[in-house]
């Protein structure tokens, strides 16, 4: 294991880029001899990993991988997709739920759902977590998840800034223990990467022509000494 977050983070989207070319090769060829090649790399994944996730049993993990290898174009291997939602009121607060999981604080922030676009995604998630009902005015954040480290697997975060427009505060029974709205500079702890996207938010949240966050190419792609 590693002390540098940075490389920790490097390492972990290495490990599970070449799990992604691996099980997505494993998708498609017929060849047994590219089938043993391509478990030899997920092995090889699978040690990167172990390396920075204390405790992880490589072999198990390279089970893990291999039983959720698809055929033809389900074996294609892409990043999972969640959508949050900033919402703000009249008085420039920001919708805040506390993940039940967690106990963190995060604007409201779901899965694409199979048959929703990402807008409907954020109407329903906003009002089954929090019991607001929202308008979408725009999507204002495109982020990669490991890039900006916030998660260990692959995932892009899709965020819509809303505006909310009726409902009562209700937090969700199961997912949600508790919601509000909060001012900029006095949001609740803990804060889940807030130096990340509350600045972003507010300003969205106050009228200000902001740009859709996104992360910059880089060059090389597997290279960069620069910080998150």
């Amino acid at each position: 294991m590693t002390d540098d977050p940075a490389t920790e983070r490097e390492l972990i989207r290495w490990a599970e880029s070449l799990s992604a070319i691996a099980r997505t090769g494993l998708g498609f060829t017929e060849s047994l001899y590219e089938q043993e090649r391509f478990e030899e790399v997920l092995a090889v994944a699978a040690d990167i990993r172990s390396h920075v996730v204390g405790g992880l049993d490589p072999h198990r993990q390279v089970s893990e991988w291999l039983d959720v290898v698809g055929n033809g174009t389900a074996g294609y291997v892409t990043p999972k997709v969640t959508i949050g939602a900033v919402v703000g009121n009249d008085d420039g607060e920001l919708l805040m739920v506390q993940r039940a999981d967690s106990g963190v604080w995060l604007f409201p922030t779901g899965w694409a759902d199979v048959g929703y676009s990402p807008a409907e995604v954020v109407v329903k998630e906003v009002r089954e977590e929090t019991g607001i009902d929202c308008e979408i005015i725009r999507p204002i954040a495109i982020l990669d998840g490991q890039r900006r480290g916030f998660t260990r697997i692959p995932l892009i975060s899709l965020v819509f800034h809303c505006r909310a427009v009726g409902g009562e505060l209700r937090p969700h029974p199961l997912e949600v223990t508790d919601t509000g709205f909060f001012v900029e500079g006095s949001l609740p702890h803990p804060t889940a990467g807030e130096e990340m996207w509350a600045e972003h938010a507010f300003r969205a949240i106050r009228g200000e022509d902001v740009e859709v966050q996104f992360d910059e190419p880089r060059d090389p792609v597997w290279r960069d000494d620069s910080e998150p």
